[in-house]
C-alpha cells in the first residue's frame, strides 16, 4: 500500500553488494586464520563457514538496517518494511558472492561444475541471504513499532540472532552434503514460507489500518467515500491508476499515484500517533491532510 523510496532501497542493496562484502571478507579472513592453523583445511572450512561467517556477515549486513532505523525510521511503517529493507541488503550481498563462486567454480571444475553451482546457489538456495537479513530487518521494524522498552531492545537482538542461526545451520548442513543438505533445504524454504506468511499478515494489517484511520478523513471532508473505498483496496487502486494512465496520460497517473501514496502515509502516521502520542507525527498528519486536499481536487 506504500512503496518504499527507491533511493533507500538502492542504498540497502548497494550496502550489501559492496561495503558488506569487503568488510565481511576482511573479518572472515582474520577470524578464520586461527582455526586453519589448528585444524585441517576441510575441518577449518566447515568451522569457519558455520561459526565465523554467519555472525560476521549478518552483523555487517545489519549495520545499514540499524542506520536506517536511527536516520530514516519514518520510512519503517510496518513489519513488512523491515523485511523489504533486510531482503534488499541480502540480495545485494548474494549477487556479488554468487558471482565470485561462479567464477571460482568454473575455473576449478569447468562447465559441468559451474552449472551445478549455479543451480544450487541461484535456484535451490538463491534467496538465503535475503531470508537471513530479512530476519534482522523484521526485528528492527518490530522495535520501531513497539511501545514496550524491553521489546524495543529484544526484537532486534532476536531478529539478528535468528538470522545468524539460520545462516549457521545452512552452512553447517551443506558442508556435509548428502542427506544433511535436505535439512538445509527444509529449513531454508520453511523460513521463506514463514516469511511469506508474515508478509501476508502484514499486508492484511496495513489494510486494516487504512480502513480504521482513513474513515475519519471522510467525515472531515479530506476524502470522499469513493476515494476511501478505492484507497482501501489494492485491486481498485491498481485498476484506477491503469485506467488513468490509458485515458489521461502520464502526468495525471503520477499525480494519482502520489495521492494514494499520501493516503497510505496518513494512515500509518495516524497509527504511529496512536501508539506514541508524539508531536512530530501529529504535525505530519496535518501536513499530509493539506497535501491530500490539494491532490484530491
Amino acid at each position: 500500500y506504500e512503496k518504499e523510496p527507491w533511493w533507500l532501497l538502492t542504498t540497502a542493496f548497494l550496502w550489501g553488494a559492496i561495503p558488506s562484502i569487503i568488510i565481511a571478507y576482511i573479518f572472515n579472513s582474520l577470524l578464520s586464520t586461527p582455526i586453519y592453523l589448528l585444524t585441517s583445511e576441510t575441518t577449518g572450512d566447515t568451522l569457519a563457514a558455520s561459526f565465523i561467517a554467519p555472525p560476521v556477515e549478518e552483523t555487517v549486513k545489519g549495520l545499514v538496517l540499524v542506520i536506517i532505523f536511527f536516520r530514516w525510521r519514518h520510512e519503517i511503517d510496518s513489519p513488512l518494511d523491515g523485511i523489504i529493507y533486510g531482503a534488499m541488503v541480502g540480495m545485494g550481498f548474494a549477487m556479488v558472492e554468487n558471482i565470485y563462486y561462479f567464477v571460482h567454480v568454473y575455473a576449478d571444475g569447468g562447465m559441468e561444475a559451474w552449472g551445478t553451482n549455479v543451480f544450487v546457489r541461484s535456484i535451490l538456495f538463491g534467496l538465503n541471504h535475503a531470508l537471513f537479513s530479512s530476519m534482522t530487518g523484521l526485528g528492527i521494524a518490530i522495535a520501531r513499532m513497539a511501545t514496550n522498552p524491553l521489546l524495543r531492545f529484544a526484537a532486534p537482538v532476536i531478529g539478528w540472532s535468528t538470522a545468524m542461526f539460520l545462516h549457521s545451520l545452512h552452512n553447517f548442513t551443506v558442508s556435509f552434503g548428502n542427506l544433511l543438505c535436505l535439512v538445509a533445504f527444509i529449513f531454508d524454504w520453511g523460513g521463506l514460507a514463514l516469511t511469506m506468511v508474515i508478509i501476508v499478515w502484514a499486508l492484511y494489517q496495513e489494510r486494516q489500518w487504512l480502513r480504521k484511520y482513513l474513515v475519519e478523513e471522510v467525515q472531515l471532508g479530506v476524502l470522499t467515500l469513493n476515494q476511501y473505498e478505492t484507497v482501501c483496496s489494492g485491486r481498485k487502486r491498481s485498476g484506477h491508476r491503469f485506467q488513468t494512465l490509458l485515458s489521461q496520460g502520464l502526468r495525471p497517473y503520477w499525480q494519482l499515484s502520489r495521492f494514494y501514496y499520501r493516503c497510505s502515509e496518513l494512515a500509518y502516521k495516524k497509527h504511529h500517533f496512536a501508539l506514541f502520542q508524539d508531536a512530530r507525527n501529529q504535525q505530519l498528519i496535518e501536513d499530509i491532510r493539506q497535501d491530500l486536499t490539494t491532490l484530491g481536487r
